[in-house]
């Protein structure tokens, strides 16, 4: 782990370091009622990672046995943050791979993104060997998974009313309240999703 200077952040693009909040009319069912952190997004594409879905059947206890940086055991107890960390479900792509959004004070020369002055995002071994022994950044947010688009894909897909779009803040990215999330996210633009969902019933 190496905690340093935080470096120049690279030029903000379209909706970097936003959430994508999934309007009820949704087709994709994988993204029903999902709010999603955009990490980056460009006139190549876009990558977010759901913030709102939590990993069926994994916990990051059995994650870390998994990727051999715990032993097998039940004497084996995380303790701190390690033991309360959730495993998400960060969308339908690289299902395998974790990706993990993080305050800004952990940062790895080549393996961590910043992505904005107070989120960044390492996908590596290290950050979750970091994580288990108490060593990681203070918040942190592991997913499985990330959400991808191809490029002109999610302004389509915006342009449909598909997803409304709101700042990011990081006590929404890192809260454990998932099942809030979606509610929390829409009350930021000061919308009800009752109301949300009825308008959408009679488009």
């Amino acid at each position: 782990m190496a905690k340093r200077a935080h470096p120049k952040l690279p030029g903000r693009n379209y909706l970097d370091g936003q959430l994508l909040i999934a309007m009820p009319g949704m087709q994709d069912a994988r993204f029903a009622r999902s709010v999603i952190y955009v990490c980056a997004h460009s006139a190549d594409g876009a990558m977010g990672i759901m913030i709102n879905q939590p990993a069926p059947q994994i916990t990051f206890h059995d994650l870390l046995i998994q990727l051999g940086i715990i032993p097998e055991g039940p004497e084996i107890r995380l303790h701190g943050q390690a033991g309360r960390m959730q495993v998400h479900r960060g969308g339908p792509v690289e299902t395998g791979r974790g990706f993990v959004l993080h305050s800004s004070d952990y940062f790895v020369e080549n393996s961590t993104l910043p992505i904005d002055e107070h989120v960044y995002l390492t996908a590596t071994l290290e950050i979750l060997k970091a994580l288990a022994v108490g060593n990681g950044p203070e918040s942190a947010m592991l997913a499985l998974g990330y959400a991808g688009w191809a490029p002109g894909q999610l302004e389509n897909e915006m342009q449909a009313n598909g997803w409304l779009h709101c700042p990011a803040t990081p006590d929404l990215i890192f809260d454990n309240d998932l099942d809030g999330k979606y509610e929390r996210a829409l009350a930021r633009l000061g919308v009800d999703p009752l109301r949300l969902s009825g308008e959408a019933g009679h488009a």
